[in-house]
């Protein structure tokens, strides 16, 4: 079963929106773990908008299932995981100013940068990812650099799946086949949905993990959070 991963930075929105502590993201970490995620994914941007390098420090002490880690490799970034010590980070190419995360890493201008920030990830026991998209030669560069997973960059196959799933599908099924191949795992994150998100599951070889965060939170307005995330776990089943 491909594990599910919950990114709360919404939360942290919502509640930054009017300052206090509504919604906690503590207890929000705790029930979403008991409610069978697999997962908690933050990722901290240098403005603080949603997620604070205090929550992240926080939220550290209530995980008992895995924490991921995402964003720019920055110093102060690096600084920051490396004193929490996640089971995961995934590195994004976001600039401070990004919405959210809209391309992966180019890793063939990039390696050099890349793999000097993997080895010290790896020095401190913590397990990589590098977001990149369906291109081969980002993906045989991304081995080249020895990070221990990609994240399929998905909003183009959410983009297209309406339209033409098979289409939509097929150059994440090479990339996901190439990456094996090259011994990487392979996570997948951005626009997965329960509309498009069993049809991509049962396509995909190898997956290992999906993170949601902005779509499985709009879905807990309306279903609530335990029967959301029950749903989002039923359309990872092969």
């Amino acid at each position: 079963m491909t594990k599910l991963s919950v990114n709360i930075n919404k939360l942290a929105t919502l509640r930054n929106s009017r300052g206090g502590n509504i919604p906690d993201l503590l207890k929000a970490t705790t029930d979403i773990q008991n409610f069978g995620a697999d997962g908690i994914t933050v990722h901290p941007r240098p403005d603080e908008r949603h997620i604070r390098r205090k929550d992240v420090m926080n939220i550290s002490r209530f995980i008992r299932t895995e924490f991921n880690i995402e964003g720019y490799p920055s110093p102060e970034f690096m600084e920051l995981v490396k004193t929490v010590k996640p089971h995961q980070v995934t590195l994004v190419p976001d600039p401070p100013d990004a919405l959210t995360s809209n391309a992966g890493w180019d890793t063939v201008t990039h390696f050099d940068f890349l793999k000097e920030i993997i080895a010290d990830l790896k020095e401190h026991g913590i397990r990589t990812s590098i977001f990149v998209d369906t291109s081969a030669k980002f993906i045989e560069k991304a081995a080249e650099i020895n990070t221990d997973r990609i994240e399929l960059y998905t909003e183009p196959y959410a983009a297209l799946f309406p339209k033409n799933p098979e289409k939509a599908v097929a150059p994440f099924v090479d990339a996901a086949s190439l990456a094996h191949k090259l011994g990487l795992k392979i996570n997948a994150g951005h626009d997965l949905n329960l509309d498009n998100l069993k049809f991509f599951n049962e396509k995909i070889p190898f997956l290992k993990e999906v993170s949601i965060g902005h779509a499985l939170i709009a879905d807990a307005l309306y279903l609530g959070l335990e029967k959301t995330i029950a749903m989002y776990k039923e359309k990872l089943v092969k």
